[in-house]
This record gives C-alpha cells, sequence and structure tokens, in this order.
C-alpha cells in the first residue's frame, strides 16, 4: 500500500518550527550555562545541571552541543557576536591605520569589560581543558593577525621597513588588547573606565611611536 504523501509545503513548514525550537533550546541552554559558570564556576557546570535548570533532558542538551566543551565554546561565541565582535570584519576594512587601530582597540575592550566575570572563568577553564584551551588560544591567534595588520598599515605610512621593529610592536598591540592585561589593569585602576582610557592611550603609543 502507497504511503500517504505529505501535502506541498507542510515539510519544510515542520522543519521550520523544529528549527525555531531547536533555537529557543539552545539560548535556554546557553543561558543556563553562562549563570552557571557565574555563579559555581567549572566544576558545578555539567550537562545534568544544565538539563535541571532547563527542563530538558541530558540528551536533548548532548545532542545540539555535544561535550561540556562544546556548550561553553558555543557560550563563548554567542557573548562575541552580542558584544559586537562582528565590527571587527569592518574594522579591518579600515583605509585609515589611526582608524584601524582605534576599532581594534574599542571592540575588544568593549567586549572585555562587559563580560569580565565570565571570560575570566572562561580562560580559567582553558587553563585545564585542552580541548577548550585549543578553541581560545585559535580566537587569540585571529586578534595578534589582526594587530600584526594594524601595525603593518601604520609602518606603511610612516616610511617603516624595519621588521624587527614591527614585530615588537605588534606584539606589544597584542599583549595590550589581551583579556589578561586589561583584567590586571581595571583591578589596578579606580573603576573599569580608567583601565579603558589607559588601554587607548598604550596601544596608541605602541603602533605609532616612530621608533
Amino acid at each position: 500500500m502507497a504511503s500517504k504523501k505529505e501535502p506541498p509545503g507542510k515539510r519544510p513548514y515542520t522543519l521550520g518550527k523544529r528549527l525555531e525550537q531547536s533555537d529557543r533550546k539552545r539560548l535556554r541552554i546557553l543561558a543556563a550555562a553562562r549563570a552557571r559558570l557565574e555563579s559555581d564556576g567549572y566544576a558545578g557546570l555539567t550537562l545534568d545541571s544544565l538539563a535541571r535548570k532547563t527542563a530538558l533532558t541530558r540528551q536533548t542538551i548532548h545532542n545540539l552541543f555535544g561535550t561540556k566543551s562544546g556548550v561553553i565554546e558555543a557560550l563563548f561565541d554567542q557573548i562575541a557576536l552580542d558584544a559586537g565582535m562582528e565590527r571587527m570584519r569592518t574594522v579591518m576594512q579600515q583605509p585609515d591605520s589611526q582608524a584601524m587601530l582605534d576599532g581594534l582597540v574599542e571592540v575588544f575592550i568593549g567586549f572585555w569589560r562587559r563580560n569580565r566575570l565570565l571570560i575570566r572563568r572562561i580562560h580559567g577553564i582553558a587553563a585545564i581543558d585542552p580541548e577548550f584551551g585549543s578553541a581560545v588560544e585559535a580566537r587569540n591567534r585571529r586578534r595578534r593577525m589582526a594587530a600584526t595588520r594594524v601595525v603593518e598599515m601604520a609602518a606603511r605610512r610612516q616610511g617603516q621597513t624595519d621588521a624587527a621593529s614591527i614585530a615588537q610592536k605588534s606584539a606589544a598591540l597584542y599583549a595590550i588588547t589581551s583579556f589578561e592585561f586589561f583584567d590586571l589593569l581595571a583591578d589596578a585602576c579606580a573603576n573599569v573606565d580608567d583601565a579603558c582610557v589607559m588601554v587607548r592611550a598604550m596601544a596608541s603609543s605602541a603602533v605609532l611611536a616612530d621608533n
């Protein structure tokens, strides 16, 4: 007996609803993961604890993210998107080195200050979890490439060709725009705004100095 054909248009609609439901579940899980990390740290975050918090099954969470590291990596991607990290594409297309430098610094200090506690936890996890540590390191490499491009553009504008100087300035900008540097500086300053001002000044000095 021939199987009953599904009415035209019903299957795509059903698929769309499933995808929408899946997206809502992902957001629920990521919100729960963020709250868990900020309150209890890495040890308190488990697939079972997320299942209890979201009223979803552990298998559902596993199907969407795989491992606990998969949940954390997806959370890191989400907070980067929410903080405007996608603006880096526009920043790196700036024709002026000063505008590119300013954009790079603003994107990262905005990201660090908005999510400081969570990123502190995430970097702690990266230090003890090799799988997740590799994901964080990949993001750091992209930041280092961006820093190098900014310095190289500034060097061309200034007529500088010394490779050692460019390498040193690139390393300095990479360090100045790191979360570790920002977090340490913010602790030492009276407030986070002061830390942001200092990062901007140091980045400009490191990149645009004549020697």
